[in-house]
């Protein structure tokens, strides 16, 4: 089946989507955003953890044909804006937090843990420590301890508030 989606704010058309596949493994083997990582596919570790029409999601238990018509942002759609004066692309502000607070390991629980703190931002711009935890919850990290992933949506926050 086809299924016809606007990823990272790009309309797309994707072939071949069998009934079963999930949308992470459309996003990262059809459409080669390998960003979302495939961990426990059973929606417990939240490192697959993408925007649905804006709202978080763990991209392993959503079926591909659900996503038909509608709106996907994932951990690579977050980095936007205008370029760097040295034409990079630019990261998002809490993309870059995680990588200054040293909130990045091994990096496979990065992605959705990203994601997660930046839909916590957006809708709690000042989060205490007990609600970035409680945001946080349905995300599994087994390299840093989590100190680390605090420290950087503490930073990210900070520098949305200088904004």
């Amino acid at each position: 089946m086809r299924v016809n989606v606007t990823v990272n704010g790009a309309a797309e058309a994707v072939d071949d989507v069998w009934e079963g596949e999930s949308l992470l493994y459309m996003l990262r083997e059809r459409m080669g955003l390998p960003g979302s990582k495939n961990a426990c596919e059973q929606g417990e570790c939240g490192s697959c953890t993408v925007y649905l029409d804006g709202v978080p999601v763990c991209a392993c238990l959503v079926a591909a044909g659900q996503a038909e018509g509608r709106d996907v942002v994932t951990v690579e759609g977050l980095a936007g804006g205008p370029p760097a004066a040295d034409g990079e692309q630019r990261l998002d502000p809490v993309q870059e937090a995680f990588v200054e607070a040293g909130a990045v390991q091994c990096g496979f629980c990065t992605p959705g843990l990203i994601v997660q703190s930046h839909d916590l931002l957006e809708r709690n711009p000042a989060p205490s420590d007990a609600e970035i935890r409680e945001a946080l919850a349905g995300n599994l990290c087994r390299c840093t301890g989590y100190e680390k992933i605090l420290d950087a949506v503490r930073l990210a926050a900070r520098r949305k508030a200088a904004e």
